[in-house]
């Protein structure tokens, strides 16, 4: 049996401009700075012991261990089933256009919505999963 982890610490995205990526995140989510790697990118508090890190394409492919993503990736973020109206309203505050609405077999649901990079950012309320 393989040894025990508690949760994803950390997922990375990869980004054209580093300071328009920390602004939308900033003001759509609330997450804040926590380490800047100046021209390589930024990590956000994403919630409580999570991090969402945000490198600019190509600038971590000289490091020790290197790593670099294109394309337009998915990420999700776990909301409570309350504030679904309020994200809702939120995105639509923000001009934020809302690419699908969908509600799933158990019960949750999930608004679907890009980032600056057209990377597919979902928030979900319990029922998307049987595991949430």
């Amino acid at each position: 049996m393989p040894p025990k982890t508690d949760r994803i610490l950390e997922s990375a995205l990869y980004v054209s401009d580093v300071a328009r990526s920390v602004e939308f995140y900033a003001t759509i989510f609330g997450f804040h700075a926590i380490s800047d790697f100046g021209s390589r990118g930024c990590a956000m508090q994403a919630g409580d012991h999570q991090v969402l890190l945000l490198f600019k394409k190509g600038e971590s492919r000289s490091i020790p261990t290197p790593h670099d993503g294109d394309g337009e990736l998915h990420i999700a973020f776990a909301i409570p089933a309350a504030e679904l109206r309020r994200w809702e309203d939120w995105l639509a505050q923000n001009r934020v256009a809302i690419e699908e609405k969908r509600v799933w077999d158990a019960g949750g649901t999930s608004l679907y919505f890009r980032d600056p990079d057209r990377h597919l950012i979902e928030v979900a309320t319990p029922g998307v999963w049987t595991i949430y």
